[in-house]
């Protein structure tokens, strides 16, 4: 059982970093605008569902080992880095989605999101070095704790993430009348998803 104290702090402090601007917040604005607010939607859980999976990990231990081996590491990081500038080439080559089902877009929104998410190791060392802070193993299954206090960052983190991803599609949405205006919109998000890889990139490099 967590101490409600413990939670009464931990909330808070989960709350402070899904709000600070981050590389999942930017990708949902891509979304956003390339796509529609329902991708970004499915986006933001596709990125709380590979946050979920990073926390279990963690929790058994198998996060630990991983930031352990520099050569998983890296793989990890790169193999996000490339499907970053994959996202980013069919926003320059495509534009925005809008021709798209919405049930095909939104599908591959979420696949998008947590493809991302879990090719991102920063989130392992993250999961790694926030989380422990408020896990008791005295207080029962360390697992279970881990589960609970990463549930709370990743709900929250889906809410916030969303909605940044839905003001971006009723923006994109007004802006998409022309063709000209769709590819605009099409560059902007394909350099979003650039400037994410090469953000992974040089923080690899670091």
């Amino acid at each position: 059982m967590i101490d409600p104290l413990v939670l009464l702090a931990f909330v808070p402090a989960a709350l402070a970093l899904n709000l600070t601007p981050g590389a999942d917040m930017m990708f949902c604005l891509g979304q956003g605008l390339r796509a529609g607010s329902r991708p970004a939607i499915a986006a933001s859980a596709g990125i709380s569902t590979g946050s979920m999976i990073h926390v279990a990990l963690a929790g058994l231990g198998l996060g630990a080992l991983v930031a352990a081996v520099p050569g998983a590491f890296d793989a990890i990081c790169w193999i996000g880095v490339g499907y970053l500038l994959y996202l980013a080439w069919g926003a320059f080559r495509h534009g925005t989605l809008g021709a798209e089902g919405p049930e095909i877009a939104a599908l591959h929104a979420f696949r998008s999101g947590l493809y991302v998410n879990l090719t991102n190791p920063k989130v392992i060392l993250f999961v790694l070095a926030f989380i422990p802070q408020f896990v008791d193993p005295a207080a029962g299954s360390v697992l279970g704790q881990f589960l609970i206090f990463g549930a709370i960052i990743s709900i929250g983190g889906f809410f916030i993430n969303a909605g940044v991803g839905i003001f971006a599609g009723g923006a994109g949405r007004v802006l998409t009348g022309t063709p000209m205006a769709a590819r605009v919109l099409g560059y902007l998000s394909g350099t979003i998803f650039a400037g994410l890889a090469l953000r992974l990139a040089l923080l690899e490099r670091g």
